[in-house]
């Protein structure tokens, strides 16, 4: 197979990290995660989002930009977590709506984006991960990070709402949609496999 970038999409919780992992172990591809432990806003950005979205969203931006020249340049078949179109169509817009990120800051941010976005190529294959809020609370309390204990129904709530409208809309590249609900890929090899399966059928064309 020649080089593949292969992303994960999904809310805060959905499993886009425990199957970046699983994925890159079952193919032996590269995997590329999202900057969460370096990153140095959010731990301030979840206690005051409306004082540090914009420099929370510039940083994300930033760093996938980076990331996506990194996967396309390395000539290796890459797992992401999450992608570069995350922030812009549903985390962004949703702060801004939310009244916690500036007008002035969400069309500077968005002009950024918007200009990022044609110099990189989209994933070969997009996977995305449809969990219910129920099934994010309880995956995020499960994992315990302090700095998401504050995060509201609502909020997860409307960032569900945003990446079902950006779903729907998605024609960049393929797109493989996966219910999450009652799968437990991490503790179920019978889960994992039905995903393997839906994965190397939208790759490879097997059924």
């Amino acid at each position: 197979m020649d080089a593949k970038h292969i992303a994960i999409a999904g809310n805060i919780g959905s499993g886009k990290t425990t199957l970046t992992t699983l994925l890159s172990k079952h193919y032996d591809w590269n995997a590329c995660y999202e900057d969460v432990a370096d990153n140095p806003y959010l731990d301030d950005f979840y206690k005051d989002m409306k004082r540090w979205s914009f420099n929370l969203q510039v940083y994300f931006l930033n760093s996938r930009f980076q990331q996506v020249l990194d996967i396309r340049n390395s000539g290796e078949t890459v797992v992401q977590d999450r992608t570069i179109y995350e922030d812009a169509y549903i985390f962004a817009p949703n702060l801004h709506e939310m009244g916690l990120m500036e007008k002035r800051d969400y069309e500077n941010y968005y002009s950024l984006f918007s200009l990022m976005s044609t110099l990189v190529q989209p994933p070969d294959l997009l996977i995305y991960l449809r969990a219910s809020v129920p099934k994010l609370v309880s995956q995020i309390q499960k994992r315990g990070r302090e700095y998401e204990n504050t995060i509201r129904i609502d909020y997860l709530t409307k960032l569900n709402e945003r990446y079902e409208t950006w779903i729907k809309s998605y024609t960049p590249g393929e797109l493989l949609i996966i219910d999450v609900d009652d799968l437990d890929f991490s503790a179920n090899k019978h889960d994992l496999s039905y995903v393997i399966d839906k994965i190397d059928a939208s790759l490879f064309g097997l059924f």
